[in-house]
């Protein structure tokens, strides 16, 4: 029992059991450049699990951009009942990648492309990592995205592309086989929302969030402040929520950060604003929300929003379309 979780205990969760985790299950992919590596976790018992499928973003670390990071929610998830895929997109510090790579330095449309190939090849996952092999269920899978993970998990829920360097329409890259989606801490509109220096640095962050259909929990920090991207402030990460027709519900964690209390890692430079409370907050709430999305009639949702609001109202709150 973690001691230092008090009000976040009042949201419900299921029993955790033991995780195992295999990494790097690696799929060949020639036209990327690199093999995609990843790590998968799942509980030890149980069957036709539900999958996630976990984005990283583009943090200082040298490691957490990578299978190798997001361990205090892949770790979590996976405890209580879901199958938890974490790619290593080419952004990853690990691959010293130089700015002049084809897609630096996000690599917005290969992260997309990344989401994709790992459903295509399901089967060599499950062959490389024995213990799920059967046990999934593969009409039952979410994708979770942290910050610049948030706008490729948007994608392949239904955002566009807004195509700055050519005009044009916005580039559309949905994968329906992605039932639910959350967005953490995402990217919000570009143009004029956007910092000098990122629309001069990050021009692939300029989506279109009207195409974006798929159920989704948008989470959000009230301190999330990123100077060096928008002049909106911490409000900028609501445009998902406010412009996505999916997206049915936003989590606000009162005093968030970019960390969202510690996603990316325990104890990590990535977490700006580290607080086991938050943390639990954030595994509990997007946990309850993927049971009911993607588990028409499971009451973990409701029951969590109830634990939310009895928790004092220091956490957070929801709101909903």
């Amino acid at each position: 029992m973690n001691k230092l979780i008090e009000k976040a205990a009042s949201i419900p969760v299921s029993d955790a059991v033991p995780v195992v985790s295999v990494a790097p299950v690696t799929l060949a992919a020639p036209d990327r450049g690199i093999d995609l590596e990843l790590r998968v976790s799942a509980p030890v018992t149980g069957d036709r699990l539900p999958v996630i499928v976990l984005s990283h973003g583009h943090g200082p670390s040298h490691y957490i951009p990578s299978l190798d990071g997001y361990g205090p929610v892949a770790q979590f998830w996976a405890a209580h009942g879901f199958v938890v895929i974490q790619p290593t997109h080419l952004n990853a510090k690990i691959y010293a990648l130089g700015p002049d790579a084809p897609g630096a330095p996000l690599f917005w449309r290969s992260r997309v492309e990344d989401m994709s190939l790992i459903l295509d090849r399901l089967d060599e996952i499950e062959a490389q990592a024995p213990m799920i092999a059967g046990r999934i269920d593969r009409e039952k899978i979410a994708a979770v995205g942290h910050s610049v993970g948030g706008q490729t998990v948007g994608m392949v829920l239904g955002a566009g592309m807004i195509d700055v360097e050519n005009g044009g329409p916005a580039i559309v890259m949905r994968d329906d086989r992605y039932k639910a989606g959350v967005l953490l801490a995402a990217p919000g509109n570009g143009g004029d929302s956007l910092s000098d220096f990122a629309r001069e640095n990050y021009r692939a962050l300029n989506p279109d969030f009207s195409t974006m259909s798929t159920p989704t929990l948008v989470v959000v920090g009230d301190e999330d402040d990123n100077p060096h991207l928008t002049t909106r402030g911490a409000e900028w990460h609501t445009d998902p929520y406010t412009n996505g027709p999916g997206a049915r519900a936003m989590l606000t964690l009162f005093g968030g950060g970019h960390g969202l209390g510690g996603i990316a890692g325990y104890d990590a430079k990535e977490t700006d604003d580290e607080d086991p409370e938050r943390l639990a907050t954030t595994q509990r709430m997007v946990w309850a929300w993927l049971r009911s999305a993607l588990y028409p009639g499971d009451t973990a949702w409701s029951e969590a929003r109830t634990g939310l609001a009895e928790s004092g109202g220091s956490l957070g709150r929801v709101d909903e379309k």
